[in-house]
């Protein structure tokens, strides 16, 4: 008779085997959690109560630990009952035995008048668990150890209000930008102007002409008197405003520019456009640095930074690039948004930024570009802008009119308002194309698909009281 040869096995498989028929043979429950020890949960809620009521234990002369005796009809004796009787699971069999059971000291109580009270005393502190009642009694939601979410808690913020609304473009107001000393604001329309105007007071102080098509971007330095524009027209110009004209154009994209944006610390500019190509212009040369290629469709929002990754785009191809500007490669692509991200912010002071798209707003931690959570709420519409401030204060427009505020730290969605659009506009028209603080954060300023530009600020009167935080921890997080 001949011995089967055996079959020859991996170390590996063989170790997975023993490993598995040990954890069959000595822990046949090794998925499951340990069983609840009845001693322990006693122990731990005689402290819980101990600790709620240890203020108010009695002081009087009676003795330390009273039994409260229940009577065949079940009503509890009168007199200076003081005691919190909840039964032990050994104790809970007979309702009608006056055997001792788990009595914890309350305080003294007010005698009681009538010789049987049912249930709670008139004037009494003894709070009576009826013995017979299931084992709940037990883990009654009052004395459980309540496990605080990890979900952070979010900072109140006052809600915001509609203070002005500015008319004069004769179309879409596409654009915005403010003047690094706070006194201006530029904006950028449909009917292919740029208007400046007063910050303080809402006046126009200036209109720009040149573009032929609606301009989508604008960025003013902060080192230089340059503004810079962007449009539809495949066209980005700087414009000198001590001349207010027009000193510079950068030529290359092949398609209308749906974004720009300058470098916080060395003189270049970025542009993404329709030809699904972030440009990097040398501001005086006008040349081109790098095509940063690489999004399959538009790119519609750019960022950038003083430390890598400098430059951060997001595209309609739902993905959000981070580039080494250096090389002008991809250095890191996120793929987490499901719908095109047609929006981003960086927070002024953290490292880390938002995005936008129809799906879900998501927070990101730089450099390394980790997801962080989603915001806790759903704006259900095209988001077309977003704007971050110190405080802590997001906001979101989106193309039906709804301007809701957020909470930064906790994704909180504290406030959701809807725009109104001026009269003789249809209500088709309430669309918010670009938000902005200016630079103490105080101020906002919305553009609009009813040619208006509206300005809103904190409103001063309200309170933690007037205007309470409605937060709930979202579920999956949320442990009791």
């Amino acid at each position: 008779m001949e011995v089967e040869p055996v079959e020859p096995q991996s170390l590996k498989k063989l170790s997975f085997k023993s490993l598995k028929r040990a954890l069959d043979l000595f822990s046949p429950i090794h998925g499951h959690l340990a069983p609840p020890d009845a001693e322990s949960k006693k122990i731990r809620i005689n402290h819980r109560v101990s600790v709620e009521y240890g203020g108010i234990k009695s002081t009087t002369n009676q003795p330390p630990r009273q039994v409260s005796s229940a009577t065949p009809d079940g009503s509890q004796q009168a007199g200076s009952s003081s005691t919190l009787a909840l039964p032990a699971p050994g104790d809970a069999k007979d309702p009608h035995k006056g055997g001792p059971q788990n009595a914890l000291v309350v305080g003294p109580t007010m005698p009681s008048t009538t010789p049987n009270d049912i249930g709670f005393q008139s004037k009494s502190t003894a709070i009576v668990s009826a013995s017979g009642s299931s084992e709940r009694n037990l883990s009654t939601s009052a004395l459980m150890e309540r496990m605080p979410s990890k979900w952070p808690r979010p900072v109140w913020h006052a809600p915001w209000k509609n203070y002005r609304v500015i008319s004069g473009h004769l179309g879409w107001v596409r654009s915005v930008a403010v003047d690094p000393s706070n006194t201006w604001f530029c904006t950028g329309s449909a009917d292919r102007t740029i208007k400046i105007w007063d910050l303080a007071s809402g006046v126009l102080k200036l209109t720009l002409t040149g573009h032929i098509e609606q301009i989508r971007g604008l960025a003013v330095s902060n080192k230089h008197t340059y503004m810079f524009s962007c449009g539809d027209d495949k066209q980005v110009k700087c414009w000198d405003l001590e001349q207010n004209k027009v000193i510079r154009s950068y030529h290359g994209h092949l398609s209308g520019v749906y974004c720009l944006a300058l470098h916080p610390t060395i003189d270049i500019l970025l542009t993404g456009g329709r030809d699904s190509v972030c440009r990097v212009w040398d501001i005086r040369s006008k040349m081109q640095i790098h095509a940063l290629s690489g999004h399959d469709n538009t790119v519609c929002s750019v960022f950038t930074r003083p430390t890598d990754p400098q430059v951060v785009t997001g595209s309609h191809d739902t993905t959000i690039k981070m580039w080494d500007l250096r090389y002008g490669k991809t250095m890191l692509t996120l793929t987490n948004h499901k719908k095109s991200v047609r929006a981003m912010a960086p927070h002024p002071k953290e490292q880390s930024f938002a995005s936008a798209s129809a799906d879900n707003i998501k927070k990101f931690n730089l450099p390394k570009g980790e997801f962080v959570h989603n915001m806790l709420s759903q704006q259900k519409t095209i988001i077309n802008a977003m704007a971050v401030n110190e405080e802590g204060v997001m906001v979101t427009g989106g193309d039906n009119g709804s301007m809701w505020f957020w909470d930064w730290k906790s994704g909180h969605n504290f406030q959701q308002s809807q725009t109104i659009v001026q009269p003789g506009s249809l209500d088709s028209e309430a669309g918010i194309y670009a938000l902005t603080y200016d630079v103490t954060g105080s101020r906002l300023i919305s553009c609009e698909a009813d040619k208006t530009i509206k300005m809103w600020k904190e409103d001063e009167t309200a309170t933690p009281e007037t205007h309470p935080l409605n937060f709930r921890p979202p579920k999956d997080i949320r442990r009791f």
